[in-house]
């Protein structure tokens, strides 16, 4: 890898060291600076494609989810017996509040849509061996999925209700300390308004943490450059990010709005779950207790080992495995363009991925408990499996090429 960033900036001095030595320049803001040098004139390779665009796709949701949380902030109240009716207020009488909350809820759903096809593309195109930037964006999924959890509990609906008693429960699973975790946050020792109250504190601290972590993703990536579909080196093929990638960017935005607003105006409730339009009641617990679907593959793992602990490890070892790949995948990258064997086994784990999805929307029953316990067995040995083959291929094949 080369340092693009610094190659470009120095390229720049070089070409306008004159300017760059005089009054007015020297007065120009430093934000304006960054801006030029990290993203108006930063080098890119030539040959990205629209796979590149749900970073910045990524950026968009996040800004989205924060201006209307903001927004849905001002009516919200976060008490057991008042937060249920405070979103059907905001639903009914706050003028398109309706639409707001809506966009806020299903843009939850675009947020983790538009991150798995970028974890995606990072597993198809080894964007894995840039260790700094794939595990930040560990960092940024594991944050994501706490944001997520955190968001589905504030409506206090049913499902949201018995969702976070499920969920805090397996604190309780950590040996000596678990059980006094679990009711320091609950605050008292079940789920009550203490509890409410401090995941919507958390809930609203957590985007400004994540925009911090977003920042250290894009330095890091900024500072060796990006990959490309070939994953050869294209030291002598860069262009500037502007105006090529940025119209590819815009492009990707109104495709992603198109189908947010579609969500949003036509079927708001089609990716949401029907018990939520209950009051959280805490006598009656709900037959199929499920979460929303972009954590289904990761539940499916959690119910398919019977012991506890064992289940809540693997559920964290389904995401934390992520971060074991450039270990496992120490050598060149070529891009799967020269593994036509990887490429199938690639979409295995993807079809994998959805079975895993489609299993953990059914009850915990024969034959479905067996066909979750084979698809998370394949889930493990796939995402490591497929690196590992690639380095043998490499030392194998490429040896003698």
């Amino acid at each position: 890898m080369v340092n693009y960033a610094g190659f470009w900036a120095y390229k720049f001095y070089i070409s306008n060291k004159g300017y760059m030595m005089s009054k007015p320049f020297r007065k120009r803001h430093w934000f304006l600076k960054i801006l030029s040098y990290g993203l108006y004139d930063l080098p890119c390779p030539i040959n990205l494609s629209v796979w590149w665009s749900f970073g910045s796709m990524l950026g968009l949701c996040l800004t989205i989810q924060i201006v209307t949380g903001f927004m849905l902030s001002f009516y919200y109240v976060p008490h057991a017996d008042m937060a249920f009716d405070s979103v059907i207020y905001i639903m009914r009488n706050v003028h398109k509040g309706w639409m707001v909350r809506s966009i806020h809820s299903n843009g939850a759903s675009m947020f983790f849509m538009c991150i798995y096809i970028h974890i995606g593309r990072g597993l198809y195109y080894g964007s894995y061996l840039d260790k700094a930037v794939w595990n930040v964006g560990i960092a940024l999924y594991l944050m994501l999925s706490a944001e997520a959890f955190l968001g589905y509990v504030l409506p206090w609906g049913q499902m949201s209700y018995w969702g976070a008693v499920v969920i805090s429960s397996m604190l309780t699973a950590i040996p000596y300390v678990g059980q006094t975790m679990a009711e320091w946050l609950w605050g008292g020792y079940v789920v009550n308004t203490r509890t409410l109250t401090r995941f919507y504190s958390f809930h609203f601290i957590l985007p400004f943490l994540m925009v911090v972590v977003v920042l250290l993703h894009l330095f890091y990536l900024h500072e060796k450059g990006s990959n490309n579909p070939l994953g050869v080196s294209s030291d002598s093929m860069l262009i500037p990010f502007h105006p090529s990638y940025t119209v590819k960017d815009i492009f990707g935005f109104v495709c992603m709005l198109f189908v947010l607003m579609f969500f949003v105006c036509v079927k708001p409730e089609m990716l949401g779950n029907p018990l939520n339009f209950i009051p959280a009641d805490s006598m009656k617990t709900p037959v199929h207790i499920q979460p929303e679907w972009y954590f289904l593959f990761a539940y499916t793992i959690l119910r398919s080992i019977p012991h506890k602990a064992g289940g809540i490890v693997a559920m964290l070892a389904s995401i934390l495995v992520l971060a074991v790949m450039p270990f496992v995948h120490t050598g060149k990258f070529r891009g799967l363009a020269y593994y036509p064997i990887h490429q199938m086994l690639f979409w295995a784990f993807i079809s994998v991925f959805l079975g895993m999805t489609a299993i953990g929307m059914r009850p915990v029953m024969e034959p479905i408990y067996t066909v979750g316990q084979i698809l998370s067995v394949i889930y493990f040995g796939l995402i490591l499996f497929i690196p590992l083959s690639m380095f043998m291929w490499d030392k194998l094949i490429f040896k003698y090429a």
